[in-house]
Protein backbone atom coordinates (compact mmCIF):
# COMPACT_ATOMS: atom_id res chain seq x y z
CA UNK A 1 0.00 0.00 0.00
CA UNK A 2 1.91 3.45 -1.13
CA UNK A 3 2.39 5.93 1.52
CA UNK A 4 -0.59 8.64 1.85
CA UNK A 5 0.51 12.12 2.99
CA UNK A 6 -1.71 14.32 6.04
CA UNK A 7 -1.64 17.59 5.78
CA UNK A 8 -1.16 18.62 9.35
CA UNK A 9 -0.27 22.63 9.73
CA UNK A 10 1.46 25.75 8.45
CA UNK A 11 4.39 25.55 8.76
CA UNK A 12 4.45 28.70 10.51
CA UNK A 13 2.50 27.23 13.42
CA UNK A 14 5.43 25.45 14.51
CA UNK A 15 7.18 27.82 16.84
CA UNK A 16 11.39 26.56 15.61
CA UNK A 17 12.88 24.15 18.46
CA UNK A 18 9.54 23.08 19.79
CA UNK A 19 7.10 20.30 18.89
CA UNK A 20 3.28 19.70 18.19
CA UNK A 21 1.11 16.73 18.72
CA UNK A 22 -0.99 15.77 15.78
CA UNK A 23 -3.49 13.07 14.81
CA UNK A 24 -2.82 11.53 12.03
CA UNK A 25 -4.68 8.22 10.99
CA UNK A 26 -5.21 6.79 14.18
CA UNK A 27 -1.59 7.45 15.82
CA UNK A 28 -0.55 10.85 17.78
CA UNK A 29 2.50 11.79 15.96
CA UNK A 30 5.30 14.33 17.93
CA UNK A 31 6.16 16.67 15.05
CA UNK A 32 9.17 18.59 15.99
CA UNK A 33 11.05 21.67 13.60
CA UNK A 34 14.58 22.57 14.40
CA UNK A 35 15.70 26.36 14.21
CA UNK A 36 16.77 24.77 11.20
CA UNK A 37 13.39 24.32 9.84
CA UNK A 38 14.37 20.47 9.42
CA UNK A 39 11.15 18.51 10.49
CA UNK A 40 11.15 15.03 12.21
CA UNK A 41 8.00 12.94 13.17
CA UNK A 42 8.11 10.43 15.68
CA UNK A 43 4.98 8.42 18.02
CA UNK A 44 3.99 10.91 20.84
CA UNK A 45 4.07 8.11 23.00
CA UNK A 46 6.52 8.36 25.79
CA UNK A 47 7.14 4.09 26.65
CA UNK A 48 8.39 4.72 29.58
CA UNK A 49 5.44 6.70 30.93
CA UNK A 50 3.01 5.74 29.35
CA UNK A 51 1.64 8.84 28.31
CA UNK A 52 1.41 10.85 25.01
CA UNK A 53 3.95 13.36 25.77
CA UNK A 54 7.26 13.56 23.79
CA UNK A 55 5.56 16.60 21.57
CA UNK A 56 6.01 18.72 24.63
CA UNK A 57 9.53 17.53 25.39
CA UNK A 58 12.94 19.96 25.10
CA UNK A 59 14.82 19.72 22.08
CA UNK A 60 18.26 19.13 21.82
CA UNK A 61 21.36 17.52 20.30
CA UNK A 62 23.81 14.61 21.55
CA UNK A 63 26.90 14.19 19.45
CA UNK A 64 25.40 16.55 16.39
CA UNK A 65 21.78 14.04 16.16
CA UNK A 66 18.94 16.00 16.93
CA UNK A 67 17.10 14.87 20.09
CA UNK A 68 14.06 15.14 22.44
CA UNK A 69 14.04 14.50 26.11
CA UNK A 70 10.84 13.17 27.35
CA UNK A 71 9.15 15.86 29.77
CA UNK A 72 8.38 12.70 32.59
CA UNK A 73 11.37 10.45 33.05
CA UNK A 74 13.52 12.51 30.97
CA UNK A 75 14.94 9.47 28.29
CA UNK A 76 16.17 11.00 25.16
CA UNK A 77 14.96 10.08 21.86
CA UNK A 78 17.03 10.33 18.60
CA UNK A 79 14.84 12.20 16.28
CA UNK A 80 15.76 10.89 12.97
CA UNK A 81 15.87 7.05 14.01
CA UNK A 82 13.18 7.40 17.53
CA UNK A 83 15.75 5.52 18.76
CA UNK A 84 16.22 6.03 22.81
CA UNK A 85 19.26 7.37 23.56
CA UNK A 86 19.42 6.24 27.02
CA UNK A 87 18.19 2.56 26.38
CA UNK A 88 18.80 1.16 22.88
CA UNK A 89 16.96 -1.43 23.19
CA UNK A 90 13.71 1.01 22.78
CA UNK A 91 13.01 2.84 19.64
CA UNK A 92 9.86 4.37 18.41
CA UNK A 93 7.95 4.86 15.28
CA UNK A 94 9.23 7.73 13.04
CA UNK A 95 6.99 8.73 10.38
CA UNK A 96 7.99 10.30 6.79
CA UNK A 97 7.27 14.50 6.95
CA UNK A 98 7.92 17.16 4.92
CA UNK A 99 6.82 21.34 4.20
CA UNK A 100 5.06 21.73 0.94
CA UNK A 101 4.09 25.11 0.47
CA UNK A 102 4.80 26.27 3.13
CA UNK A 103 2.46 23.77 5.00
CA UNK A 104 3.40 20.57 7.25
CA UNK A 105 2.48 17.03 6.03
CA UNK A 106 3.11 13.48 7.43
CA UNK A 107 2.81 10.33 5.78
CA UNK A 108 1.08 6.79 7.47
Amino acid sequence: MAEQWIEVCPVDAIVPDTGVCALVGNEQVAIFRLATNELFAISNHDPFSGANVLSRGIIGDKNGTPKVVSPVYKQSFALPTGECLDDPSVKLPVYPVRCEDGRVLVAV
